[in-house]
Formats: structure tokens, C-alpha cells, sequence
């Protein structure tokens, strides 16, 4: 995978990102996890993106340039890893929901919990980065000529697997059509409307 797959609107590029692995080589070793869940976030036309308002201190590397990593702690208590992708200077990025460990599932166990299920390893945004390892230290890594964290692609995954729906959990434009998984796929995580959502829509 190159700059030029990453280089367009977050929303296009989010579908083909389905089936591409992020690898995370540490001391402890090497975890992979295939792509199977992701979520389109641009810029200041996006009232759910982070970049919304403008460009800050905490979301600048999500205005490229693309393929770098973009992490942020959400509720206090998660990291989140997005994808950065778009042209330089214009804020866009897809956030990696859940996906398949490939390699390393005893290390991503050992992160995780010994209890936790196969399928559960890296299901939801904050259990993905934690069964690969990626935290603060992380934001702006250089996923496509980095040493520790990188993007590659998987299996090409056909278009009849791939579903499309409205972006878990957000309560600004969470009716938008940019959430993309496989479908059947066990490790993908459950749609949630967010309390905030289903009160402003007055339900």
C-alpha cells in the first residue's frame, strides 16, 4: 500500500481499507491485525470530526500528510488509531474500528485479558489499539515507511462482502453512511446509536 491508495477523501478510501493489516513490532513481538471495520471522518464539513473547528495541537497530524497514524484518547479511558488520508493540509482520516488478529494472538491476549474471545481481541476502536499496542506514542507514525507500525495491504476483499451504514456512537451526523465492514465477519462490533443522537432526533 503507497500514498497514492491513501490520497483521497476519507470516505473512499475507508471501504478499501477492508482486509489491510497493520502490523506493530514491539520488544515484546510482533502483533497483526487484518482490517475489518472502519469509519470515514473528514474535515470541517464533518460536525463528528475531531477537525471540525479548525486545526489544534491534538488534530493536526489528521491534516496529512496521508498515511500516517492519528491517535486520541476518547472518553478519557481509550486510544483510538486512525488512518490519515486526503491531500496535505486538508484534514481527513479513517478511524480502524475492528479487525482479525493474524499474528501475535498470544501477545494481543496478553494485552487484552487471558478471557477474553478470539473474535472480541480487537473488536471496537480502544480493543484494537490495545491488542496492537498503540498509544500516545504512536500519533504521526509513518505507517507506510516506518519501522514499528506498518500498513500493508491483505487479501483483496470482493465488493459483495463489503456493507455500508450510519457511524457508531457519534451524536453530530451519525446518520451519515460512512461506517464500512465485513459482512458476517464475527469481529466486527455492534451498532450502537448514541443517547445524545437518539435526543436530539427527539426519539
Amino acid at each position: 500500500m503507497n500514498v497514492e491508495d491513501l490520497a483521497h477523501a476519507a470516505e473512499e478510501v475507508a471501504p478499501k481499507l477492508l482486509g489491510a493489516i497493520l502490523t506493530h513490532e514491539t520488544p515484546e513481538g510482533t502483533v497483526s491485525i487484518t482490517i475489518t471495520e472502519t469509519e470515514a471522518y473528514s474535515g470541517a464539513a464533518d460536525p463528528a470530526s475531531h477537525a471540525y473547528r479548525g486545526k489544534t495541537p491534538r488534530n493536526a497530524v489528521m491534516f496529512g500528510p496521508a498515511g500516517h497514524l492519528y491517535v486520541y484518547r476518547s472518553h478519557g479511558l481509550h486510544w483510538c488509531a486512525n488512518i490519515v488520508t486526503g491531500t496535505d493540509g486538508i484534514a481527513s482520516a479513517v478511524l480502524i474500528r475492528a479487525g482479525r488478529i493474524t499474528e501475535g494472538e498470544g501477545l494481543a491476549r496478553k494485552r487484552r485479558g487471558a478471557k477474553v474471545e478470539s473474535p472480541r481481541l480487537a473488536r471496537g476502536p480502544g480493543n484494537f489499539c490495545q491488542a496492537l499496542g498503540i498509544t500516545a506514542e504512536h500519533n504521526g507514525a509513518d505507517l507506510l515507511t516506518g519501522a514499528l507500525v506498518t500498513l500493508s495491504e491483505g487479501e483483496p476483499v470482493p465488493d459483495e462482502l463489503i456493507r455500508v451504514g450510519p457511524r457508531v456512537g457519534v451524536s453530530k451526523a451519525h446518520d451519515w453512511q460512512h461506517r464500512f465492514y465485513l459482512a458476517g465477519d464475527p469481529t466486527v462490533s455492534a451498532y450502537r446509536l448514541s443517547p445524545r443522537a437518539r435526543m436530539s432526533a427527539g426519539a
